[in-house]
Formats: structure tokens, C-alpha cells, sequence
């Protein structure tokens, strides 16, 4: 499978000031994708409207999630460049934000992946494939990325990105901060799977410490509304360096959550007077775990 374009450049200014972040936590039905596209273009407009520098929106975001079979999920794959997720991006945020959200991807050589791509002022930066593929729908459906995610220098930052299962992998978003990330967006599907209390959402839990763990910002953007017989935990959440929630628990409803990021708390892995998140790793005991290219994380 050829590999998506990215655009991997150098340190961001570090005087960078605080600026807003919004994740949209938009309604999503595999059987009315016009209704998708209306809610979808409305989410997008008012974080726009609301002063969002950045807006993440969920994974897979105008095609849905529970294909039928993998020829369903063929028929409603688009391309990174013109298809109808960054069509809508482009139409809607303009060169307002910057805009992460999670498509079906129709890749050059045929293949189908569950993708997220960055757009800013109306051009495609990077894209990101999924590697970490979740439950049979998936696995049926897609084919797995197999590069990591880039790494973009914004006008905000340093973006990363992760897609929905990712996250639960510590060395994911490890490996992106060690490359500079000072933020990570990561648009996900999160199923429901028990009953949800706003401080007990495992999802969101995960989230926060992966955050903290790394001392970057996360920012979750989920889905809600039941899709054929699938419901949604509706977790989004922005998590600061520290695993600090800075958004409100809005689960199973629709609606945009803002944040303030300042990226300068990301740059800075003190921690105290005498521990630093980074300096303080002890990579001669766990040479095993690197980030592939001989620089243990």
C-alpha cells in the first residue's frame, strides 16, 4: 500500500501564546450521511465561530463505522485530497483553523484505511493510517498503516495525531512526544460498552494518563448516537501535560468543547525541582523499547 504524504518540519517557535481548542463531538449515522455531513459542518463552524485555532473531529466522520462488509466500506472511501471530508473542511473552516478529522480513506493503490488527515488553510499537510486496527469491523475492512505518524509544525505547535486505539498504547504517543509533539489529536469511535460515569469512563482515563505520562496535550475527539445497534460513549476530552481534564464530561450528547492550550507547558517535562519527565528515563535497563530507529523512548 503506498504510503500517504506528511510534512515533518522543524521546531515550532517557542514563544508560541495560548490559543483555543475545540473538539467536536459530533452525531454520526452510517445510514444517513447527509444528516452526518449537516451536524458535521455545523460542529465545525461553531468551534470556528467560538475562536478555535486547532478543531478535532471523530474518526471516520461522514462514512460511519459499522460497515456491513468490506464492499460497503469500498463504496464509501474517498480520497485524502478531494474527497468529501477535506471537501467540507475546506468549505466550512477555510483558513479559520486548523482542522484534524478521521475519513475513510481510498488509498492510490486500492486499498481501504481507516485514515485522519491535518488541514490548514485549506491544504491537506499530512495523513495519518491507522496501525493499530480494533475489533472485527475493522480488521475485516481496513488495511493497517504501517508508518508513525507525522509529526507537523503548525502556526499553534507541533501536531501529532493518533486514531482512537492508539492511544491505549503508551509508546504511541511517547514516541510522538520525544519527536517534538507538543500536542496530539486523536479522533476516535469509542463503543459503549458499560455504563458510563463521567470519572469511571476507562477511555478517558486511558486519555489522561497517556497525556501525563508524556507531558503533552490530548485531545479526543468522539462520537455519539446509536449506529446499527452500536451505542457511544461520547468521552471527548482534552487532557493538559499534567493528565489534567480541561473540558467538561459530555457524555452520549452532541456539541463542541473548548480548551486553552499553551504549548510551552508541553515544552517543559520538569517536573519539580528535581525530576524531569525525559532526562530521568533509564534507557540502558529497557533498550527493547525504541522508537525504531536506535533512540530508546
Amino acid at each position: 500500500m503506498v504510503e500517504p504524504h506528511s510534512e515533518e518540519e522543524g521546531p515550532a517557535p517557542r514563544d508560541v501564546p495560548s490559543w483555543t481548542l475545540a473538539v467536536c463531538q459530533v452525531p454520526v449515522d452510517i445510514d444517513d450521511p447527509a444528516g452526518t455531513e449537516q451536524a458535521a459542518a455545523a460542529a465545525l463552524e461553531e468551534a470556528c465561530r467560538r475562536g478555535a485555532a486547532l478543531v478535532v473531529l471523530p474518526e471516520l466522520l461522514l462514512s460511519g463505522y459499522v460497515f456491513a462488509d468490506p464492499a460497503e466500506a469500498r463504496r464509501r472511501a474517498e480520497s485524502a485530497e478531494d474527497g468529501p471530508t477535506s471537501r467540507l473542511v475546506r468549505r466550512v473552516a477555510g483558513s479559520r483553523a486548523l482542522v484534524v478529522a478521521g475519513f475513510c480513506e481510498r488509498t492510490s493503490d486500492g486499498a481501504v484505511a481507516n485514515s485522519a488527515l491535518l488541514v490548514q488553510d485549506g491544504r491537506v499537510r499530512a495523513v495519518h493510517r491507522k496501525t493499530h486496527l480494533w475489533g472485527g469491523v475493522e480488521k475485516a475492512v481496513f488495511t493497517p498503516g504501517t508508518r508513525r505518524s507525522p509529526v507537523v509544525d503548525t502556526p499553534v505547535g507541533r501536531i501529532g495525531m493518533a486514531i482512537c486505539y492508539e492511544i491505549e498504547f503508551p509508546e504511541w504517543v511517547r514516541d510522538l512526544a520525544l519527536r517534538g509533539a507538543d500536542l496530539v489529536a486523536a479522533p476516535s469511535n469509542w463503543p459503549c460498552q458499560t455504563p458510563l460515569l463521567p470519572d469511571e469512563v476507562t477511555e478517558v482515563v486511558q486519555a489522561r494518563a497517556a497525556a501525563a505520562s508524556s507531558g503533552v496535550y490530548l485531545a479526543v475527539a468522539d462520537r455519539v448516537g446509536p449506529e446499527r445497534g452500536v451505542d457511544w460513549v461520547g468521552g471527548s476530552v482534552v487532557a493538559d501535560p499534567a493528565g489534567r481534564r480541561l473540558t467538561e464530561p459530555a457524555l452520549g450528547r452532541a456539541g463542541v468543547l473548548l480548551a486553552e492550550v499553551d504549548v510551552r507547558r508541553a515544552r517543559d517535562k520538569r517536573r519539580g525541582h528535581h525530576n524531569d519527565l525525559f532526562a530521568d528515563r533509564r534507557t540502558d535497563l529497557y533498550p527493547d523499547l525504541s522508537d525504531g530507529s536506535g533512540s530508546s523512548w
